[in-house]
């Protein structure tokens, strides 16, 4: 399998990165993408979509054939997943955490996916799997900041005396009494160890480096489904289907993402 995190990116224009981002949606739901369904996408007229065509054609990312079907290359998928990993996290950040109406996150997405540097995103990707793996982070952490006056468009302000203000050494103290507490069993396991066929949700990537690079840009994030298609028989590559595509990992990668099991 070629190592693509060694890779660098080819640099797209914003709006080349839009149609790459629109033809792997459409996709994830068909065998291949017609110019007409990429113009609705959009919001533009089919005219204005060959020129787009050609340029990605020229650069090795889709599949141009009798100007009309259209498909990605295995180069155009790894550049689409790039992109559309970013408006993912945006997305989800702007719903989850700021509370954002979903059209208006949908549209705030799509302009900063462009911008956002591999540290960036690893960094809101973090942010996204402290909120779901921390026993604390959606309970002390989220639903204090959604209650906070700050947090939305409130003329009182913050007076400085909020009843929700936190305690010196709220973690610590968080950890104590959560050790007061009857414990689950954990219902995480990695990728590697689901059976073909079984699904579950990404809660984190246990990875540093060119491997969590790599995955995040794969689009392997918080709250992301995946099924375990089949594992070869040496346990290296491991096939996975997400967003209705399958992808291939290596071992490590396979092992390195946990997910709740569905």
């Amino acid at each position: 399998m070629a190592d693509t995190a060694a890779t660098a990116p080819l640099v797209l224009s914003p709006s080349l990165e839009d149609y790459l981002e629109a033809i792997f949606v459409l996709l994830r739901n068909q065998p291949y993408a017609r110019v007409r369904d990429i113009a609705k996408a959009r919001g533009v007229k089919t005219g204005s979509v060959i020129p787009a065509l050609k340029r990605l054609s020229d650069a090795g990312l889709v599949d141009y054939r009798q100007r009309e079907y259209v498909s990605l290359t295995e180069s155009g998928q790894v550049a689409a997943r790039r992109v559309f990993a970013r408006h993912q996290v945006l997305s989800q950040f702007f719903t989850e955490v700021l509370q954002m109406p979903a059209d208006l996150a949908e549209e705030d997405a799509c302009a900063m996916e462009h911008g956002l540097s591999d540290a960036g995103l690893d960094r809101l990707v973090r942010f996204m799997e402290f909120l779901r793996v921390c026993p604390h982070g959606q309970e002390e952490f989220l639903n204090v900041f959604h209650s906070c006056s700050l947090a939305d468009d409130s003329e009182e302000g913050c007076s400085g005396n909020c009843a929700n203000a936190p305690t010196p050494g709220c973690c610590p103290a968080a950890a104590d009494a959560a050790d007061d507490q009857p414990r689950e069993e954990s219902k995480l396991v990695s990728i590697h160890d689901l059976q073909p066929g079984q699904t579950g949700t990404v809660t984190h990537v246990n990875a540093r480096g060119s491997i969590r690079r790599r995955l995040l840009d794969m689009g392997v994030l918080p709250n992301a489904a995946v099924e375990l298609v089949r594992v070869a028989p040496t346990g290296n590559p491991v096939w996975i289907k997400m967003d209705g595509i399958q992808l291939a990992l290596r071992q490590a990668e396979a092992e390195a993402v946990l997910v709740e099991r569905s």
